[in-house]
């Protein structure tokens, strides 16, 4: 298995793809290099940890930890859309609301993610004798 056969990564990346493309064709051009520059950086992020966390899966903490980043840039990313929309920049409104509800289904996404991962670790941590189980052992 990849991180490729993700539905998380997967959907992450034709957010970023959409974003990238709102950002050069919907934006003036006084927006490409400020908040437009920081919505691309922001988007690109949450599938880049998602790939940098899965290829640390061996060690559950850190997939978690890389997970958390990506849905905290998935966060950052709706708050430069709102800002964007806002102050008028992004005015095209069907656009909006199609990527705010994509970021957010992400973003839902990526918590149940989360969970499963942090549960499947519990799991694993569970089989793991105690320690005064392990030193009774090595005694015997």
């Amino acid at each position: 298995m990849s991180y490729r056969d993700l539905e998380i990564w997967k959907l992450a990346k034709q957010i970023a793809i959409a974003v990238h493309r709102m950002t050069l064709q919907d934006l003036p051009k006084f927006e490409m290099y400020e908040e437009g520059s920081q919505i691309r950086l922001s988007v690109k992020s949450v599938s880049a940890n998602i790939v940098e966390g899965y290829g640390r899966r061996r060690y559950k903490q850190e997939f978690i930890r890389f997970l958390v980043f990506a849905h905290a840039s998935c966060d950052e990313t709706i708050d430069h859309l709102e800002m964007l929309f806002e102050t008028g920049s992004l005015t095209n409104e069907v656009v909006y609301r199609d990527l705010s509800d994509r970021l957010d289904l992400l973003g839902r996404k990526l918590n149940v993610f989360i969970d499963s991962v942090e549960r499947s670790h519990r799991t694993d941590r569970s089989n793991i004798p105690d320690r005064a189980s392990r030193i009774a052992h090595l005694a015997s």
